[in-house]
């Protein structure tokens, strides 16, 4: 997934676009999406998801593989929202399971529902802001900008190499499941476990050998403490794409001043 995510940056509809007003668009939307009523959140969502899919031509299968595998961790993170250990009201609980020889209950309450809806609602809102950017724009793009806004070499050559690493990770990771699968495995649940955590050491001792590697290749090629990287290129933004933008964001406040009025 993180090579078709860096494939798709390079080659979506709206790579043409300047990638300062893309990270500030998305900066944008992000904090309308933490801060407005739940229902503009979905709405935010869905507008989010329209650019990505409509205007950058992303796959919406991809896209609604990147969205579930992140609501994954919302989902892990519900029975700590939702469920409440006590002695609940008889009129206040949803959900009861009385705990054997005890006088405690686990117990869902309506309010709990309720705080989970809404969170659930930012949740969606700022991941779709957050895809929009990481699908839109490469990271070195985002890198130069990040440069225009005044990071810190040393934390924009740290993020470079992060990312860079993160490949070493996934190719190792492939290679050693497709070397196990090759040989046969091992079947039963316990024997997978064994196997697994056997292979966590061995993960260890290749990713560093790939990273002595990388750290190799850039001293033949002149690494003198400092990666180059390519000067910040300013593009235009065509004025319909840019219009819709600007409009989308008015009607959302003009929507959250009348919710709050009303």
């Amino acid at each position: 997934m993180l090579r078709r995510i860096d494939a798709l940056s390079y080659s979506n509809a709206l790579r043409h676009l300047s990638p300062l007003w893309k990270s500030l668009f998305a900066v944008v939307m992000f904090i309308l999406s933490y801060s407005l009523h739940p229902v503009l959140q979905v709405i935010i969502f869905f507008w989010m998801m329209l650019w990505c899919i409509h205007f950058a031509k992303i796959p919406a299968r991809t896209y609604g593989s990147l969205l579930c595998t992140a609501l994954l961790f919302f989902v892990l993170s519900l029975p700590a929202v939702l469920v409440e250990l006590g002695r609940p009201e008889a009129s206040d609980a949803v959900l009861a399971l009385k705990l054997p020889a005890s006088e405690q209950s686990l117990y869902v309450m309506a309010a709990g529902i309720r705080r989970a809806g809404k969170l659930l609602a930012r949740v969606i809102a700022c991941l779709s802001c957050f895809f929009f950017l990481i699908l839109t724009t490469p990271f070195g793009e985002l890198l130069q900008v990040l440069r225009k806004l005044r990071l810190p070499e040393i934390v924009l050559e740290l993020m470079l190499i992060m990312y860079r690493f993160l490949f070493l990770l996934s190719d190792t990771v492939h290679g050693m499941l497709l070397a196990g699968r090759l040989r046969g495995g091992k079947r039963g649940f316990w024997a997978r476990m064994r196997e697994m955590a056997g292979m966590g050491s061995a993960l260890f001792a290749n990713t560093m050998r790939r990273y002595d590697g990388l750290s190799k290749g850039l001293l033949t090629r002149g690494y003198t403490g400092q990666i180059v990287l390519p000067p910040y290129e300013p593009r235009t933004v065509p004025g319909k794409i840019a219009a819709s933008a600007y409009i989308g964001i008015a009607l959302m406040l003009l929507a959250e001043l009348w919710i709050r009025l009303v």
